[in-house]
């Protein structure tokens, strides 16, 4: 079982960020449910769909858009708190391995496994909800290719699950 959900999504209009409660359910474990800033690292989820990732939170989030943790502190701030997750591809599955980063190194914590396809069509519904609400937005996040970077994965999403 795999779900990837946002719900309550809000701009913070004095810190440039989105933020939503994030629910993330793999193989009948919680690994995340809490409000939390997800723009920073939301390129980064869905580009997670075609290639691998491997995370560093202490990476600078307006030019390494592509090492950014999907979920980072409602503050924005990686640095402060960051739920990391380096992605590999492995014949038809995508394997999620939860990471502890520190300023002192990366602890793997454990894996997970779900099939490409229903994780492609749950990453297509985040970006598709994320441009819903961002595109009439007065929005300038600290990444400012944000939006294009989130449009252009979401596009590629959408073409790969037609397939």
């Amino acid at each position: 079982m795999f779900e990837i959900r946002y719900d309550g999504l809000s701009l913070n209009a004095e810190l440039q960020i989105v933020q939503a409660d994030v629910r993330v359910v793999m193989e009948g474990e919680t690994l995340v449910e809490e409000p939390l800033c997800i723009d920073v690292g939301l390129p980064a989820l869905l580009r997670s769909g075609f290639e691998e990732t491997s995370p560093d939170r202490f990476a600078d989030a307006a030019v390494a858009w592509t090492r950014m943790p999907f979920f980072v502190c409602g503050c924005g701030d990686p640095d402060c708190r960051a739920y990391p997750f380096a992605v590999r591809h492995e014949g038809g599955e995508v394997v999620w391995t939860e990471l502890e980063q520190s300023p002192s190194g990366t602890k793997a914590l454990g894996e997970t496994r779900v099939g490409i396809e229903p994780y492609r069509a749950a990453l297509l519904r985040l970006g598709e909800a994320f441009l819903a609400f961002a595109e009439p937005l007065d929005y300038r996040p600290l990444q400012p290719e944000t939006v294009r970077l989130v449009r252009e994965w979401t596009e590629r999403l959408r073409e790969a699950v037609r397939e």
